[in-house]
């Protein structure tokens, strides 16, 4: 199947449109203090004909045989493309931590990293991050390095996404 521009894609997107639609699949994620876990996660990456992708992801936990055991984390965001292949990502989580990032598109493949964020008085800090998304065999790839109470920049979670069609 051949990949197409989305119809009313602002043309300063043009470089992100591989992502436009949603995904779906399954990630993995350890940290120090707690126990590695699983997920199901879908992200969907959308448009209005401005010059923002609207981005949100979800994930639940799941057990070894791919049960939901609960909800989990909630990101919203918009994803704006700026000169020379700069990438700025504004995201909010359901746990209180809005977060801005800075980054650097190719074709098929983004680096960002932490740039400034801001907690709610209950919510944990992050204190470096870096995120990469790209397009491996089809699939989008996903990882979240971060650190956070004292621990160095570390891998944190990670995922493969298929694309999801809309019959």
């Amino acid at each position: 199947m051949a990949f197409t521009i989305p119809e009313g894609l602002h043309p300063d997107l043009n470089p992100l449109a591989w992502l436009v639609g949603t995904w779906g699949g399954t990630g993995y994620g350890d940290y120090p203090g707690i126990e590695p876990f699983s997920f199901e996660q879908e992200i969907t990456f959308s448009h209005d004909g401005r010059p923002f992708l609207q981005y949100s992801s979800k994930t639940k936990l799941i057990d070894e045989n791919n049960n939901v055991i609960r909800l989990s984390a909630l990101e919203v965001g918009f994803w704006r493309v700026k000169p020379n292949n700069v990438l700025e990502v504004v995201i909010a989580h359901n746990t209180g931590l809005a977060e801005g990032w800075v980054g650097v598109f190719q074709p098929a493949k983004i680096q960002l990293a932490f740039d400034k964020g801001y907690t709610a008085p209950t919510a944990k800090n992050v204190d470096e991050g870096a995120r990469l998304y790209g397009l491996v065999d089809g699939q989008l790839f996903t990882s979240y390095d971060m650190a956070t109470n004292g621990h160095e920049l570390q891998s944190h979670t990670w995922s493969s996404l298929e694309r999801q069609v809309n019959i």
